[in-house]
């Protein structure tokens, strides 16, 4: 009796372990048909998602530079730059810490932001403000300006 119940539990024919190439190939044209469709999908997506945060970072520094306006009747000269939101630059009796970090952010791509007061136009009572893009520098088409 213990024969005939061997008998059932063996298999007719070589168990299967592995598996075959052609199956191992055909898995991977899939995913490579899969990344064809989706990536480029996404990389759009992070190059606009770059350019909404440099704008919101724009938009943020021009509120701090108006409140540094406010506290000391003027903006920040050129020279003293943006980091005159976060210290006092010349000893300003109200100046106030308005930008609150510890150091002048950068934009997405890692650059500096530009900050001219006087504006390019020569007007002391007004600053340009942007960011450089993607391009990195100044007069390139991505540039990102103050509005």
């Amino acid at each position: 009796m213990r024969a005939s119940n061997l008998q059932n539990v063996q298999r007719k024919g070589p168990m299967r372990s592995a598996f075959t190439l052609i199956e191992l190939l055909l898995v991977m044209v899939i995913i490579a048909i899969l990344a064809a469709i989706v990536v480029p999908k996404f990389t759009g997506r992070i190059e606009d998602s770059k350019i909404k945060a440099a704008k919101a970072d724009i938009s943020n520094l021009k509120t701090s530079l108006g409140l540094f306006e406010i506290d000391n009747g003027r903006f920040p000269t050129s020279a003293e730059g943006l980091g005159a939101l976060i210290s006092n630059p010349a000893n300003l009796p109200n100046w106030h810490k308005v930008l609150d970090k510890t150091s002048v952010p950068v934009d997405p791509w890692g650059n500096p932001y530009i900050y001219r007061c006087p504006n390019s136009s020569g007007d002391s009572g007004a600053f340009d403000l942007l960011s450089t893009g993607p391009q990195g520098r100044e007069g390139a088409e991505g540039n990102i300006k103050a509005d």
